[in-house]
């Protein structure tokens, strides 16, 4: 089967403008190119589509078992409105009603285009629907937890659920949330342990009140937990990612194998980005601006993470903070804000380096020969811009 379209995104290679895909009957590429070098019989058998052909999306960072709570959520709460949200109204419906609504959007997402998905897990609720579900998917079983006394049982808890992942034939292990939302204990533990797997996901920087907690000890988020009584991080005086590497280097010596997703990094700044570099072997940055935007009505700094030459990798985050699971809307809401990045740089955020960060990319991410990764169309393009409309929608094709 060949696919004609008026551009063709390969991602490990140029932009091709009337090109094609060609794949066998099991979906796996065959090659790529421009239309011109086929010649009149498979050009002609070619069936044309009118847009831009991609691989499939990898949604780098989502929440699906989130899913029941589209629209129950106030916007621009800040973290700390966003939490007491989030633990008043995580469990308003019965466990089928969760069910049915994650399934619901992890087949939307699959139809959009999304072949690869670093899921997050604190249940085993979403486990049958990706087991069976063609999107591949890598699962960070979270773990929360501020008294330290309470860490090995909550440890112990995750590895039952790693084990019935195992056995249902999905990749999964632990992984710690956050600086805030965990003992330095547990912090560490988890992370030693999800490392084991050779990949860990960790929340970092994603708000002001996050910086001021593990700084100063001070904003709206410490005189929450100190109003309800929980046990707070160490005030350290300096970022909240130099906070959790150091913590993480008192069991593993630096620099840290592994593939490390660090997660929003919407305050995140040169000084965290240069420990970062040096602690860590292979540190991924995904971004959620959709989910940034709900929350705290900012953006990551997406330029200096250019200028870092960071491998940048792009997600939905949660339908409890975002209205829709959207790689497109994504891609819209970055080329609103930054309408200078090429969409090309934007398509490898969305596409390989997010099946990196997962350890999927021998298989998806790009239109190389002998891989699999699906073929996604992007119809309503601006051509003249390069750039998505309103009117943007991706579909799957293959």
């Amino acid at each position: 089967m060949i696919y004609r379209a008026d551009h063709i995104f390969p991602i490990e290679g140029e932009p091709i403008i009337n090109g094609y895909v060609e794949i066998d009957e099991e979906g796996i590429i065959l090659s790529y190119g421009s239309s011109d070098s086929l010649d009149a019989q498979r050009k002609a058998s070619a069936e044309y589509l009118e847009g831009i052909l991609i691989p499939g999306f990898a949604n780098a960072h989502c929440h699906v078992e989130l899913s029941h709570m589209k629209g129950l959520f106030r916007q621009g709460t800040g973290m700390d409105g966003f939490i007491q949200q989030i633990n008043a109204l995580r469990l308003t419906v019965n466990r089928e009603e969760r069910i049915a609504a994650l399934t619901e959007q992890m087949e939307q997402m699959y139809e959009a285009g999304v072949s690869v998905m670093g899921d997050i897990s604190n249940c085993d609720e979403s486990f049958e629907c990706k087991a069976s579900s063609p999107i591949y998917t890598r699962t960070y079983l979270e773990v929360f937890g501020t008294e330290p006394e309470d860490a090995p049982q909550i440890l112990a808890e995750a590895l039952q659920l790693q084990e019935k992942a195992t056995r249902m034939e999905l990749d999964a292990a632990p992984t710690p949330h956050s600086p805030y939302t965990m003992s330095p204990l547990l912090n560490r533990l988890s992370a030693v342990e999800g490392l084991k797997s050779g990949y860990l996901s960790y929340h970092n920087q994603e708000s002001d009140q996050e910086e001021d907690m593990i700084r100063y000890g001070t904003g709206e988020l410490a005189e929450d937990y100190k109003a309800r009584g929980s046990s707070m991080p160490p005030v350290t005086g300096e970022s909240a990612l130099k906070y959790f590497l150091d913590n993480l280097q008192k069991e593993i010596k630096a620099p840290i194998e592994g593939r490390l997703l660090l997660v929003h990094n919407t305050v995140t700044d040169q000084e965290s980005i240069d420990e970062a570099l040096k602690v860590l072997k292979s540190p991924y940055w995904a971004i959620c601006p959709l989910s940034n935007i709900f929350i705290h009505r900012m953006l990551p700094p997406l330029d200096l993470l250019r200028e870092n030459n960071l491998t940048i990798c792009v997600g939905t985050d949660s339908l409890s903070s975002n209205l829709q699971l959207s790689m497109i809307e994504e891609i819209r809401c970055i080329q609103e804000y930054y309408p200078h990045i090429p969409l090309e740089e934007i398509l490898r955020w969305c596409c390989l380096n997010g099946a990196c960060a997962v350890g999927a990319e021998e298989r998806f991410g790009s239109f190389r020969p002998g891989k699999k990764p699906g073929i996604v169309l992007i119809d309503n393009v601006d051509y003249k811009r390069m750039m998505l409309t309103k009117e943007s929608k991706s579909r799957r094709i293959m």
